[in-house]
């Protein structure tokens, strides 16, 4: 297919390009960084420059690009620093997630463009009630904390949107495999600690395997939502001091939930005690898909170990 994506030079475009060009697509990547498109060139995608948020300019790259297939993975996950405010520092992605999906969906319907595959997310969303993960059946969670039910409804927004239109929304889970991510640096740093009981459970997803994910989506009807997560949803207390070894970092300090919550806010605190994993299993029955790391364990060790395992540290 001839596929537009819409965000190719974030975290996870720069591994979708590739694969989408291995698989025999024919791939248009934008990016709002004129640099950054430009080198989408050394990808085997063509690049062009495009704010989400401009409707009219949307509607004439989708015109101008003839895709086949959109993709839609813009973010701004680089702007967020303040979790005890998460919705004042995650806005901008709650746009992209809002008003740049009614965008990108304007635009594919008036290019009669019928394959729309969105990026969305599986941690902290689902109901805090029940057992520890989650399928795509299970309700999402109803009253969240108050930081952080705008970007919540955004993101809801987005998989509704997307699939009144025909589409797929695949909810990622938590991404890693980039030597730079802020978790990592943060393990490192000792600035992620082990609160309360640690009995918050995450659900990670290496970068490539994101990607290939999407890339098989491509090939499915809609509407569906998929949770595109690793086999091994994990409580903090077991996967923050492994990733912390693997680092070669000090372990992570512990703290109370009545001081992080003054210090970090609610939100943080429920991800760390309270918050639900996600099941894999129907994406990986209906796209045929395999994970290259099947846990976060092989994942992690893949990515970050260091031969100096106290050089983090010192």
């Amino acid at each position: 297919m001839r596929v537009m994506v819409i965000g190719a030079t974030g975290a996870i475009g720069t591994r979708l390009v590739p694969q989408l060009r291995q698989a025999g697509h024919e791939v248009v990547g934008s990016s709002r960084s004129p640099e950054r498109a430009q080198r989408l060139r050394l990808l085997g995608a063509q690049g062009i420059v495009l704010d989400v948020l401009d409707s009219a300019a949307v509607r004439t790259a989708v015109a101008a690009a003839r895709p086949e297939a959109i993709i839609y993975q813009a973010t701004a996950l680089a702007e967020l620093s303040d979790y005890k405010h998460f919705d004042r520092s995650f806005a901008q992605t709650s746009r992209l997630r809002t008003e740049g999906t009614d965008n990108v969906v304007d635009a594919a319907r008036r290019a009669d463009v019928r394959r729309i595959v969105a990026q969305s997310y599986a941690p902290v969303r689902y109901a805090r009630q029940g057992g520890p993960v989650k399928s795509e059946d299970d309700p999402l969670d109803p009253s969240p904390p108050t930081s952080i039910r705008q970007a919540m409804a955004a993101v809801t927004y987005l998989e509704q949107a997307a699939a009144g239109a025909g589409g797929i929304a695949l909810r990622y889970g938590t991404f890693y495999g980039d030597p730079g991510d802020k978790l990592v640096e943060a393990v490192r740093a000792r600035t992620v600690p082990l609160i309360g009981d640690g009995a918050g459970i995450w659900s990670f997803i290496h970068l490539d395997d994101a990607a290939a994910a999407t890339v098989l989506a491509l090939e499915h009807d809609g509407p569906a939502i998929y949770n595109v997560v690793d086999d091994e949803p994990a409580p903090t207390r077991v996967w923050l001091p492994e990733l912390a070894g693997i680092l070669g970092a000090k372990p992570p300090l512990r703290l109370p939930r009545t001081l992080v919550r003054l210090v970090a806010g609610e939100a943080v605190v429920m991800m760390a005690t309270e918050g639900r994993g996600a099941s894999n299993s129907r994406a990986k029955r209906a796209l045929g898909w395999t994970l290259r790391y099947p846990s976060w364990r092989q994942g992690f060790a893949a990515a970050y170990a260091t031969s100096e395992p106290l050089q983090a540290a010192a």
